[in-house]
């Protein structure tokens, strides 16, 4: 007995070894981008690779926010990626609801059709799009990314939607249109509430593709007005010369919104991810 409980916590203390030193290898590179944003081009391409810096060079972040434009580009990468979240969400969550829940004629060709634009990746309709935001003369400005990063998001949020869904009864909206509630408000009373989880997953991963996607954003967008955060960065870097310590503070407020978010979030997708298990 008493050797049974000695394995036990031997296997208990490898397991916990194993995943402080994953937590490690995890943590390691916004520990690098942190020291990176705030060192100089000798010690980032010098001895001090990896290292603390010497000095904290705040200049990088005031020379990311003044030269490089980095505010401007926040706001319009923000502005962008919360209208895409929300149409998204939106559009999905009550897309979803009538392919779920109703009763028509192309329910479930509708949902097939959905499903195969999770097969399609974003960037091999680079071409298309782009011919119909010219036609729609919707370049250079952020509906010609809102509308696009849109359409390609809603059917991951479909597939997220429908395997929450069928963990809800659907007693809730017969009990609700029994009280006199209609359709609508069965959906938005009864159901959205009860679809925050999923809500949260389908918000993450929307948010991820949003607030990183690069092509779309580079060929789209040309005006210097209109840029999100990844072009910019992008463009910080100079032909000849390039100061990496500014690019660096750069990225770091690239990064900081997405650490936010998933704090923010990862309960409820938690919760999302472990329904159907429950369920089950």
């Amino acid at each position: 007995m008493k050797l049974e409980k000695n394995i036990n916590r031997l296997g208990k203390s490898i397991i916990y070894i194993l995943l402080a030193f994953w937590s490690l290898v995890c943590i390691f590179p916004l520990y690098w981008l942190i020291c990176f944003s705030f060192k100089t081009n000798s010690e980032i391409f010098g001895s001090n690779i990896i290292g603390l810096p010497h000095k904290l060079l705040w200049s990088n972040y005031k020379t990311a926010f003044m030269s490089g434009k980095v505010g401007m580009y926040l706001f319009n990468s923000v502005f962008v990626t919360a209208l895409t979240i929300l149409l998204t969400l939106l559009a999905a969550a009550m897309g979803t609801y009538a392919m779920i829940r109703m009763k028509w004629r192309f329910q479930k060709i509708t949902m097939r059709i959905m499903m195969i634009g999770l097969m399609i990746p974003i960037h091999a309709a680079l071409l298309p799009v782009f011919i119909m935001m010219r036609k729609l003369k919707l370049l250079d400005t952020d509906w010609s990314l809102i509308l696009p990063y849109t359409a390609f998001a809603i059917p991951m949020a479909i597939m997220i939607f429908a395997g929450f869904l069928g963990s809800i009864p659907r007693d809730l909206e017969e009990a609700a249109c029994i009280d006199g509630c209609s359709i609508y408000g069965a959906f938005f009373k009864i159901i959205l509430p009860l679809l925050r989880p999923a809500i949260a997953t389908a918000a993450i991963f929307t948010f991820i593709q949003a607030w990183n996607e690069l092509m779309f954003a580079v060929v789209f967008i040309s005006n210097d007005k209109a840029k999100t955060l990844t072009v910019g960065i992008q463009a910080m870097a100079g032909q000849y010369l390039t100061s990496w310590g500014p690019i660096g503070a750069a990225l770091v407020v690239a990064t900081i919104p997405t650490l936010i978010i998933y704090m923010l979030l990862n309960n409820q997708v938690q919760k999302s991810l472990t329904a159907g298990a429950i369920k089950g």
